[in-house]
């Protein structure tokens, strides 16, 4: 029997003629198919896609071990919705049943699994994470959530690293990883890197691998798309720390309607909200699209990325409203952060030695004296000049040059101070 090479195994795709292609898994009857919407809006249910590329696109085989063991979780078959505010209900009265959330996040989480189904409509998302001590109800909160998102692919911090990256690029879904609490070791890292890239598209992870003739053929590993972690702690990188939206669990009494065990009926109604979520990315995939007059102006830079897709995806003006401040507050906490860290101790030395300069110019001594007096005991001796001079270049970024004999930050330099301030939250004199 022939083999037909032209066959691509597939799990989805977009054509730019507006074809969606998504591979449904039907767990009584153990078979895989396609779920095809055509530009004319019409969807159907096919055993295989020619593409117009030319190529026969086959889904993957209803035997992949990871469909047929639920580590990946697809839809059956193309529901059926009334419109995105039902949808929007039934999610969020899905997590209600099965975990307790505040009830903010109860609502953004809702519209974070709508965002998962259109996910790549956006270049640029925010994370989902479930923050508390064991018996908080992080790993219910993971397994509500994941079981409606899209294509979500369920692993923990302790997996192996090598099928986290392979699997993430080959399904281009949902990570929920429960036990984010890396130790730092070189697989741990790795994983790191895959939150770190996986924001932004385009940003893939390189992995050094060899092929069947020991080449060197290092692969880019796509790791963009939404993710929902668990996790005891914080992460010490302040920079990951800020592309999560946070819920802190164990922090309140569990709500005695919550059942202590999944119901029989979960998987079936987790997998029905599937179906109709796969209507409803056939319907809204090509509208679709980054609103910016939905960010406040003040926001932070990082903010404004990370919340951009998901604002968009809001249409509740009071639940916006309520979000917005919410990020004012997050960003609010960084600043604060920011203010008692060394880096903002300088900067106010700086900013103090320009103040009182005669000249346009900062002189370096003038910015060690003035750091010394507010530091020096905490490091139990006073900085050198040459210290100083170093942590204004390599940590501030500021420039220093030799003026008369002495080394001073230039006025051409005092825009960039003026901006650090505001970013440190330290007290501009200018």
């Amino acid at each position: 029997m022939s083999v037909d090479t032209n066959s691509v195994p597939t799990i989805s795709r977009v054509f730019d003629d507006g074809t969606l292609v998504e591979l449904v898994y039907d767990p009584e009857k153990a078979t895989t198919a396609f779920a095809v919407h055509r530009p004319d809006g019409s969807a159907a249910i096919e055993p295989s896609f020619l593409a117009p590329t030319g190529e026969q696109l086959v889904p993957y085989s209803a035997k992949n071990n990871l469909i047929s063991t639920g580590c990946v979780l697809l839809p059956s078959d193309i529901g059926d919705f009334g419109d995105k505010g039902d949808l929007v209900v039934e999610i969020q009265a899905f997590l209600h049943r099965y975990v307790d959330l505040s009830p903010l996040f109860e609502e953004v989480a809702a519209h974070y699994v709508l965002l998962t189904w259109v996910y790549d409509a956006f270049s640029d998302l925010g994370y989902l994470r479930l923050r508390g001590e064991w018996g908080s109800g992080k790993t219910r909160a993971l397994l509500t959530l994941g079981s409606l998102s899209y294509k979500p692919f369920f692993a923990s911090g302790a997996s192996t690293v090598s099928p986290i990256f392979h699997i993430q690029d080959a399904f281009q879904g949902t990570l929920i990883l429960d036990e984010a609490d890396f130790r730092f070791t070189d697989q741990t890292a790795e994983l790191t890197k895959v939150l770190n890239n996986g924001t932004t598209r385009g940003l893939p992870v390189l992995r050094t691998m060899t092929n069947r003739h020991r080449e060197l053929n290092p692969t880019a590993f796509r790791v963009f798309g939404p993710k929902v972690i668990a996790m005891r702690e914080s992460f010490s990188d302040r920079a990951l720390e800020s592309r999560f939206l946070t819920e802190e669990t164990g922090g309140r009494t569990l709500r005695s309607d919550i059942p202590i065990h999944l119901p029989d009926s979960f998987k079936g109604e987790a997998l029905a909200l599937r179906n109709k979520l796969l209507a409803w990315r056939f319907r809204a995939r090509a509208e679709v699209r980054p609103d910016p007059s939905r960010l406040p102006d003040d926001a932070a830079p990082r903010t404004k990325q990370t919340s951009l897709a998901l604002l968009s995806l809001i249409d509740d003006a009071g639940l916006r409203s309520r979000l917005v401040d919410h990020l004012a507050g997050l960003d609010a906490c960084a600043v604060e952060e920011r203010a008692d860290t060394l880096d903002a101790a300088m900067l106010a030395a700086v900013m103090d030695a320009f103040a009182a300069s005669p000249a346009h110019y900062a002189a370096v001594r003038d910015v060690t004296d003035r750091f010394n007096a507010n530091k020096a005991d905490d490091f139990g001796k006073p900085m050198t000049n040459k210290w100083v001079g170093s942590f204004i270049r390599r940590r501030l970024r500021l420039a220093t040059t030799k003026t008369g004999g002495v080394y001073v930050i230039p006025p051409s330099e005092r825009a960039r101070v003026s901006a650090l301030a505001k970013r440190f939250g330290v007290e501009d004199a200018a």
